[in-house]
This record gives C-alpha cells, structure tokens and sequence, in this order.
C-alpha cells in the first residue's frame, strides 16, 4: 500500500481548525498530522486539498440504504451498492439498520452483513462496523413508515439468535414494551449503544430503561413520546417524555436528520445548544431513494416493505398524509445543513458526524478523527464541505 500525503487544506481537528496541514497515510494508517513541511515521504501518492479542508471520515449510526438498496433486502449485493453509495457523500463507517420484518428477514440481512463485513475492501464503500438493530420492536403507535405486519415486542428466544451473530453492535427497543427492561440488559452485556426509538414512553419508562442500559435516543423529536402524545396515552396530569428525559440526563445522547425536511433550523440549533457537540450526533436515516430518481419505492424489504415516495427532498407516506418516510440525502448534506442552521464552529459540527458517534458506539479508538495510528479514513472537501476525494482505509478511492 503505498503513502498518502495529504496537504494544502486545513485540517478539521476535534477541537479546532490548523490550517496550512498536511496528513501522513503509512499502511493504511495515520503517521502524522501537523504543519505542513517542505519534506515528504518519498514514494508517496499526494493529494491536494487545494485549499479546501481535510476531515476524518463520516460515521453513519442510523442508515437504512442508497442508490436503489435497502439493507434490509438481505443480500450481498444490495449492503455493498448502499455502502459504495454512502462512500460517495462522505460516510467511511457505517451501521446498517435494521427496519420491522419478520424473523427470517432480519436473519437474511444479518447474515449478509456479517459475509460483507469479513471481506470487505474499500471498493466495497464504507466499512461496516456493527449493525443497528433497529427493528422490529417498535412501539404500535409509533411506527412512522415502517409495516406494522412486521413490529412485535421483544422476545428472548428470538432476539438471542440475533446478537448470536456478533455483528449487532447498536440496539434498539421501545421503552414502553413487555420485555424492554430485559432486552435493554441483555445489549448492554453485548457491548452495545443501547436505544430507545419509535416509542411512547413516559418519563419513568425511559427511567427504568436508563437503569437497564440506555444511554440514547434514536433520530430527536421523529417518531418519539411528547407531552402532547402521552396526554393521549395516559390522560391528565400531562406527563413528562422522551424529549424531557433526554434533555434532563446529560449522559443521555441523542441524533438528528439535519436534511432540512424532518426538522426545522431552530430545532437543529435548539438541539446543539441543549446537547452540545459531545452528545448529539448526525444521521442520515436515509432509504433505498438516496441517489435516485423521483418516483415510488419499498422502505426496508424490497419483496413487501410498505411504498413510500421521493420528491426529491426526502421521503413521503403515499396515504396523503404528509408523514415523512426516511431522508434521501447523505451524509455530507447533513454537515452542511447544520453548519448553516447552527453556525457552529466547523470543528463542532464534524465532530457530529464522525468523533462522537465513534465514541457513542465504542469505536474512537480506531476512527472518527485525525489522530496518529487511527484508521486513515479521510476526506477531502472545498470550503462549502463538498466531498471531494474519498480515502477508506489508506486507499484513495476512484470507484465510487
């Protein structure tokens, strides 16, 4: 594998900018990062930032699919056409997630995952690093698009089978369900970012499930209990939600879909401002639609995964309704839209997508920023964060 040096950009470190850096790629690793030099390795392939800024890979929590493929599809070939589209905006590390299904469509995805995971090269896009189970034990009246034929509670017998694959490394589970206190348990001794998403739970819910593990929230304010749905739950005195509880508890982590259709920009702010760099990640939650064109589409399982519509903004219910349906975009729009909705300082904003969800899923010491010895998982950008050159690995990619 021959060296990279990457200059003439300035590097986007966790907690500032240094401009006029160069980074050093030595066996598919980072040597060094710093000031540029007037020495360079000799061999080695150069890049040219050409004044643009130079980040670390995008780490992608929550991602259902792209270009045409829904991980959910359960074959090889539609996780390596999602993982090769992410690749192109940006996102070097992914969690496939998992949608409602039944029981042998969860098997069929996990199982090609894993066979993805353990011969995986940069041209096969973003590197898997674990996947989220997602679905199916979503609250029933929180399903947002996904098919209710497919939701259930959570059940010991079958989610074991699941996490017996080893590649399940965040887990998610409505606080409110029959079981949710044991299955919280049971990720937690896998090693896993435990969440709660697609739920109605009430304060003290989400307290025992904080108890049992949690320590995040899947995609804030989407599909999730408020003051106003609990009214309707539980009736009167009002009772505190997920949003409360998530705010209250500063270990608590949380994410959004900063697509500009699923939350407003003073909502963004609002999140950044509650949570702060350290404790909210960006997601892209993104369909099969993602690179696609207008028109109709399955969101999870291609066979009978319910319709939903791009418009060329984000995904939409086909029932009229308005409800939204996943996002369509990628990564790298999301890191400028929040930059634009918050006015962050760039290195916050970054940190967002790669640093902190690397250290919410237990993988910062390998990826998610520009240090020596880490993973050389690069980017290279113009100033308006336009991903320009990809690196995976080590390897500069020219496939995506």
């Amino acid at each position: 594998m021959p060296d990279l040096l990457v200059l003439r950009g300035s590097l986007v470190l966790p907690d500032r900018l240094l401009e006029h850096g160069q980074l050093v790629v030595r066996d598919g690793r980072i040597e060094s990062v710093g000031k540029a030099t007037s020495s360079t390795p000799r061999g080695a392939t150069m890049i040219d930032a050409d004044g643009g800024y130079i980040a670390p890979g995008y780490i992608d929590l929550h991602v259902h699919g792209g270009d045409g493929a829904d991980f959910m599809d359960g074959t090889t070939d539609a996780v390596i056409a999602a993982c090769r589209a992410h690749a192109r905006h940006g996102t070097t590390t992914i969690f496939p997630t998992t949608t409602t299904g039944a029981p042998r469509q969860l098997t069929a995805m996990l199982e090609a995952c894993c066979v993805v995971q353990k011969s995986q090269t940069a041209v096969d896009g973003a590197r898997i690093a674990g996947v989220h189970f997602y679905g199916p034990y979503f609250a029933p009246d929180k399903l947002g698009c996904h098919s209710p034929e497919g939701r259930r509670e959570p059940e010991a017998e079958e989610y074991r089978q699941h996490f017996a694959t080893g590649i399940i490394r965040i887990a998610t589970c409505a606080a409110e369900l029959s079981g949710a206190v044991e299955f919280y348990k049971f990720a937690r001794k896998h090693r896993c970012l435990v969440t709660c998403g697609h739920s109605n739970a009430t304060w003290p819910e989400m307290e025992a499930g904080y108890k049992a593990g949690v320590r995040h929230v899947d995609h804030f304010w989407c599909a999730m209990s408020s003051v106003s749905s609990l009214k309707q739950r539980c009736g009167t005195p009002m009772q505190a939600s997920m949003e409360q509880f998530v705010l209250a508890y500063p270990e608590m982590s949380t994410e959004v879909i900063a697509d500009g259709f699923h939350l407003s920009p003073e909502l963004l702010r609002f999140a950044f401002q509650m949570k702060g760099p350290q404790r909210l990640c960006l997601v892209t939650d993104s369909s099969r639609a993602m690179d696609m064109p207008e028109g109709q589409y399955r969101f999870g399982p291609e066979t009978d995964g319910p319709w939903f519509i791009n418009d060329g903004d984000v995904g939409r219910t086909i029932d009229g309704s308005g409800a939204l349906a996943s996002s369509v975009k990628g990564m790298d729009h999301m890191v400028r839209a929040m930059a634009a909705a918050t006015k962050a300082p760039l290195w916050d904003v970054i940190r967002m997508a790669t640093l902190t969800p690397a250290e919410r899923a237990g993988i910062a010491k390998d990826v998610g920023s520009l240090e020596k010895g880490k993973r050389a998982d690069v980017l290279v950008m113009s100033k308006r964060l336009q991903v320009r050159r990809v690196v995976i690995g080590g390897v500069l990619s020219t496939e995506y």
